[in-house]
């Protein structure tokens, strides 16, 4: 393989995915962030931890604009640091990815991973806006988050050697769902009631699982067409002297 090409294709084809994740959270999802901080505002407005004063609005929008100025950089950062992670893997299980191109293949592994590292810890632990809950647990709820990320995704790996190694492929799937199973209900729950308002919180996870499933989508189908085009599998040939 050509390490530098391989490198090179898999940050292009992770940044750009990223890119294109921060463009539509820029669009979909900080409405509700904006919404759901708005009301934290007037809940500090009414318990006197803040004045509603001119100089508290010039910084919020100031800090707002910030923060919504960066969000397609965070998203080139955090899109090429889990492209890496989706090279990796693909580099060491693209031979026996289903497909006959690379394009399927990267495919197959980004709904692999979408499922395994996004999906099933979203079912558990589903996303709300980062105003929402008591800030003394967020770190808490990070942590359990994390683990189950971490969960699903050390046990996929372990059932796809399992999967390897037996003739009854079908078994390394049931026993990965059965562990999964398990594990949702021995992990602990959100520690915080939910008690922002109902739209708000689904249409704040509707629309992170849509900017979410694209970014897989575009991971997927970016470094496939890259990997097909440019082919760091090929060996250089080199002429007999």
């Amino acid at each position: 393989m050509k390490t530098s090409l391989f490198i090179a294709i898999v940050l292009l084809s992770g940044f750009s995915a990223g890119v294109i994740h921060g463009l539509l959270n820029l669009f979909m999802v900080e409405p509700f962030l904006d919404t759901a901080i708005g009301i934290e505002n007037k809940n500090m407005f009414a318990t006197g931890e803040a004045a509603d004063t001119p100089d508290f609005w010039v910084e919020y929008y100031s800090y707002r604009a910030w923060q919504k100025g960066g969000q397609i950089l965070a998203g080139a950062i955090l899109g090429t640091s889990v492209g890496s992670l989706f090279g990796v893997v693909l580099a060491y299980s693209r031979n026996v990815l289903p497909g006959n191109n690379f394009v399927k293949k990267t495919l197959a592994l980004a709904l692999i991973m979408w499922i395994t590292v996004y999906v099933i810890p979203f079912v558990k632990y589903p996303a709300n806006p980062p105003t929402v809950g008591d800030p003394e647990t967020i770190v808490l709820r990070q942590t359990l988050y994390l683990a189950f990320i971490a969960i699903s995704g050390f046990a996929a790996v372990g059932f796809y050697q399992l999967y390897k190694r037996i003739d009854k492929k079908l078994l390394a799937f049931i026993g990965y769902g059965a562990f999964m199973t398990a594990m949702f209900f021995v992990m602990p729950g959100n520690p915080d009631p939910i008690t922002a308002p109902e739209d708000l919180i689904s249409g704040f996870r509707i629309s992170s699982v849509i900017t979410v499933s694209v970014f897989w989508l575009a991971a997927g189908l970016i470094l496939g067409v890259l990997w097909q085009k440019f082919n760091p599998d090929k060996i250089k040939q080199t002429t007999p002297q």
